[in-house]
């Protein structure tokens, strides 16, 4: 058995990434009925951007201040992202109230304790994955919400009619879904060593770390994610439930 713990990158590599990438295209199209040219531009800007990404952190690797103009843009891509998703033809900007309120009170709390240090390569790290968590959460809660006060307007004023305000009667129908979203986080915390090994904790290994250490950081990787995408959720509600991903009506 060899002993080594990396992958083997080489020519192959590229053939597996192309083949993988043409098979999911094709399932994209036939199964799900969906435009293939999706799938392959996501790939292609995969590469493209981690081929950026991974400069950009070299160069970023002894400058912790500017770490944080990298996250800052790695917010808004964000922002734009979910907010597209949920509200591409409404108020899409409204993405970064949920997205900060689920990332800033963690990785602030993560500095206060001394936790997270104030290095480049600990800030992208820790952060990205908290914006990444939590502007999947965004996108998902959102849509989801969106989706169900659609499906069950009627139910919405019904309740509007017995005596409740609009958000609240919102609340009913929408409230029950928007807590989907973090499923995915709480399956992952749940079943973190028995089901998947969490990148993290095998980047670390591989490291060098020790095993307890490599543990220790990634259930706090884990439990923030909770948090983040718990935050992410309640706060996607709450603008659901008042209406604020959609524009005003103009009056003539």
């Amino acid at each position: 058995m060899d002993n080594s713990t990396l992958l083997r990158l080489g020519p192959s590599t590229w053939v597996l990434l192309a083949v993988f990438l043409l098979l999911a295209a094709v399932l994209w199209r036939t199964a799900l009925d969906r435009s293939p040219a999706q799938m392959l531009v996501a790939g292609v800007r995969a590469l493209v951007q981690l081929a950026a990404v991974a400069l950009v952190i070299a160069w970023l690797s002894n400058a912790g201040a500017w770490a944080f103009a990298f996250v800052a843009l790695m917010f808004l891509v964000a922002v734009w992202t979910s907010g597209r998703r949920v509200a591409a033809d409404g108020r899409w900007w409204m993405a970064a109230i949920p997205l900060a309120v689920g990332v800033i009170p963690p990785a602030a709390l993560m500095f206060a304790v001394g936790v997270l240090p104030f290095n480049a390569l600990a800030i992208i790290a820790i952060l990205g994955q908290q914006i990444g968590g939590a502007m999947s959460t965004v996108t998902l809660s959102g849509r989801r919400i969106r989706d169900e006060l659609v499906l069950r307007h009627g139910e919405v004023e019904a309740a509007v009619a017995l005596g409740f305000e609009w958000h609240a009667a919102r609340a009913l129908v929408a409230k029950p879904v928007a807590g989907e979203a973090v499923l995915p986080s709480l399956d992952q915390t749940r079943t973190a060593g028995l089901v998947t090994l969490p990148g993290a904790f095998v980047g670390m290994i591989i490291g060098g770390a020790t095993p307890l250490d490599a543990g220790l950081i990634q259930l706090l990787v884990l439990v923030s994610l909770l948090l983040v995408t718990s935050s992410a959720a309640a706060a996607t509600l709450w603008l659901g439930c008042r209406g604020a991903w959609t524009r005003p009506a103009r009056s003539h």
